[in-house]
């Protein structure tokens, strides 16, 4: 923690944990995999593991040692909920989140039904938002567990997008799309994009398209652009001191930079 992020939908990345093993579609090329393994090389001590799941408790109190308000995504080499992680581990990093309101925390997961199954046993807090990959159609399903997770902002992130998918946006509070990057990327149809572009407005949900990703990289295609446009839009709540209600029945304010 303490620098910026590439990441553009946050500021920073805290990681408690480090590796993961792969479960759907989406994980197939998977970023931290490759980022874990060059780190690795390099004599970076904490991946001297490589992939391998490594909990780090060292690390749960980091962000109380960070006084500026930022906005920080969780567990980016890793899953919070792998299966291998204790429920006392996840506790504790959620104990800190609450006890940093001045923070913002992103936390994603692809294993929602055991976040679903232990979320009674968290600390929840206005500062913790909580995502939920859905790639393709068959992980769509996973917003279902997603509502019933008492977090006042739930996202979710379809990235890498590798089909086109219908979402229910009931609950949902923000949604991000990207294309894949990296080696051997897959594409990304500009049709898939809009359809979700058009539900999340028909929704009022806040739509981010990160990227077109590596088959557009190629084409020298502005990674940011839809149809000519920006669209980074995102929910604030209880982001540097400044807290606003959120309902399941009301899109939350959103913040167009």
């Amino acid at each position: 923690m303490g620098t910026d992020s590439l990441i553009e939908w946050t500021q920073d990345t805290w990681n408690p944990v480090t590796g993961c093993t792969k479960i759907s579609q989406g994980c197939a090329h998977c970023y931290a995999e490759r980022l874990a393994k060059r780190l690795q090389a390099m004599g970076n001590p904490r991946y001297k593991n490589g992939f391998n799941l490594t909990l780090h408790y060292d690390l749960i109190g980091l962000p109380l040692r960070q006084k500026p308000p930022r906005m920080i995504f969780v567990n980016s080499m890793s899953d919070l909920f792998h299966e291998q992680i204790p429920i006392e581990f996840i506790c504790q990093v959620f104990d800190t989140m609450a006890a940093a309101p001045w923070h913002t925390f992103q936390v994603l997961t692809k294993r929602v039904d055991r976040l679903a199954a232990i979320a009674d046993r968290l600390n929840w807090s206005p500062n913790i938002w909580i995502g939920a990959t859905v790639e393709n159609q068959e992980c769509v399903s996973r917003a279902d567990n997603l509502r019933k997770i008492p977090a006042k902002i739930r996202f979710l992130s379809c990235e890498p997008l590798l089909e086109p998918v219908e979402l229910n946006l009931k609950g949902i509070h923000w949604v991000i799309v990207g294309g894949e990057s990296g080696p051997n990327a897959r594409p990304m149809s500009e049709s898939w994009v809009l359809s979700i572009k058009d539900q999340c407005l028909t929704s009022g949900i806040p739509f981010f398209f990160k990227q077109w990703g590596g088959n557009f990289n190629k084409k020298g295609h502005d990674q940011a652009l839809l149809k000519g446009k920006l669209y980074k839009a995102w929910p604030i709540l209880n982001y540097g001191g400044k807290t606003n209600s959120v309902s399941d029945d009301q899109p939350v304010p959103t913040f167009l930079p």
